[in-house]
């Protein structure tokens, strides 16, 4: 999805801003890039590949070069960036979170505005260069941003850093996040606010949706105010998101627990204790085993120091290698077990199919699991969520096309009381090869958030999110 980070400084902000990016390095593992500016306005840029190395070890000698008060960085999961533009509204760079379904009649748009392009991501435009070319399309930031919100078809957050400090504008409907936290006079900007926790920063303000700000050592001007309406990811609290996160005051690890509460509470499952497919499962496995009265273990558990996430791989065999590897199980905890094991979500169903097949290879008797969102049965439109090409990849939606000869009728398999759910939910578990397989319903995930449902995005569950 990718991570952003500045910092507004009375100081050189170097250092902190290394740290505050690479506190984002779990959102994002193909490019990573930094920008600072210095009072005479000098510029320093550093961009490099972080798909088989870390965000720390490349990065480490460039920080000992550069220098500034402000600056901006980006763990992102596509393009090269931050990109930097020299224009009309001075010189600039800009670092982005966004989903561009539009971006090949934008790009267009641009050539024909005799504007030019000179980056490529993996062959096709940069879409961080698209956005800082329709910016430069406004007669000042302002006017340029909403240019953007105009215009792009998906959602677009971004930080700006200029002379004067870092604009920061967040999606128009603000599907990814934005917060500001700050020290002493210093603020720091993030898409994560556990990322300056350990940086001496206390959030301070949440950016809304649509709005634009200015940040400097001399505090937080408004440019745009919010708008009323809302649709933030609802797959933040539940996958996305690390624990200790906060989006719209509301935290990552409560949610997860009031998911696997809810659930466990509703069930009647036998099983000796519950456990999780780490880490986004432990919550849920955690709030499960309050709410079902079982004890909890942990079951697997995921070797971090050197697997990324494993739907970032670019192709299926590499993200089963990656699922594999990063998971080892304990079997001397499993072996002759009936156990409940928490998930946050099943996507394509491989992963879990062949983490199921590891479980029994370690002796676990009766494998039940349990998924703390609905099926994904729409495929996402505004956020880069998973490497799956096509809907079809999504397993409840191959179910359907198994069920119904072809995919249709997919409302009624939106609905939990219905019989065509039910249908499909045990096709799902027949594929996976588990004993017993239930998911949370919508109307649980929108109570453990605790915002009102049309402020939540939940497109992946029912098609329902509003905005292109």
């Amino acid at each position: 999805m990718s991570g952003l980070f500045g910092i507004a400084s009375k100081k050189d902000c170097v250092t902190e801003l290394f740290y505050g990016v690479d506190y984002h390095s779990h959102l994002g593992t193909n490019r990573a890039g930094i920008s600072t500016v210095e009072e005479n306005g000098k510029m320093h840029l550093n961009i490099h590949n972080i798909s088989n190395s870390y965000f720390r070890t490349k990065f480490a000698n460039d920080i000992e070069e550069m220098k500034g008060h402000f600056g901006i960085g980006v763990i992102s999961d596509t393009e090269a960036q931050p990109v930097v533009v020299n224009s009309h509204l001075g010189r600039f760079a800009v670092v982005t979170v966004a989903r561009v379904n539009n971006v090949d009649e934008l790009t267009k748009e641009c050539l024909d505005n005799r504007q030019q392009f000179v980056e490529l991501s993996q062959g096709c435009t940069n879409v961080t260069e698209l956005v800082a070319l329709l910016i430069t399309q406004g007669k000042d930031f302002v006017d340029g941003i909403e240019n953007v919100y105009r215009k792009v078809k998906g959602s677009c957050t971004m930080l700006i850093l200029t002379e004067k400090g870092i604009i920061a504008a967040r999606d128009y409907y603000g599907r990814t996040p934005l917060v500001i936290g700050q020290n002493d006079g210093d603020y720091a900007i993030a898409s994560e606010s556990h990322s300056y926790i350990n940086l001496g920063y206390e959030t301070c303000r949440f950016i809304g949706p649509g709005e634009i700000v200015q940040v400097s050592p001399y505090g937080i001007t408004q440019l745009r105010k919010p708008n009323d309406k809302m649709q933030i990811c609802s797959f933040l609290w539940i996958y996305y998101g690390y624990p200790c996160v906060e989006y719209e005051d509301i935290n990552n690890e409560i949610v997860r627990q009031r998911l696997g509460y809810a659930m466990g509470k509703d069930d009647d499952v036998e099983a000796d204790f519950v456990s999780a497919i780490p880490d986004s499962g432990i919550g849920m496995a955690q709030g499960y085993s309050e709410g079902r009265g079982i004890p909890y273990k942990s079951g697997f558990l995921k070797y971090t120091p050197t697997w990324s996430r494993s739907f970032m791989p670019v192709n299926q065999e590499s993200r089963a290698l990656v699922a594999k590897m990063k998971l080892i199980p304990c079997k001397k905890v499993l072996q002759g077990h009936d156990v409940v094991f928490c998930d946050d979500s099943i996507v394509r169903g491989t992963q879990l199919r062949d983490q199921v097949k590891m479980l029994y290879a370690n002796g676990v008797k009766h494998v039940h699991v349990r998924i703390s969102c609905p099926p994904l049965t729409v495929g996402c439109k505004y956020l880069n969520f998973s490497a799956s090409k096509t809907e079809k990849e999504l397993i409840a939606l191959r179910c359907i096309e198994q069920l119904e000869g072809k995919i249709q009728n997919v409302e009624a398999y939106m609905d939990s009381s219905t019989q065509q759910y039910a249908n499909m939910v045990e096709l799902i578990r027949q594929s996976v090869g588990v004993d017993t397989l239930k998911f949370n319903n919508l109307q649980t995930v929108v109570d453990a958030i605790g915002l009102p449902k049309e402020k939540i995005c939940t497109h992946c569950f029912d098609g329902s999110s509003y905005g292109e």
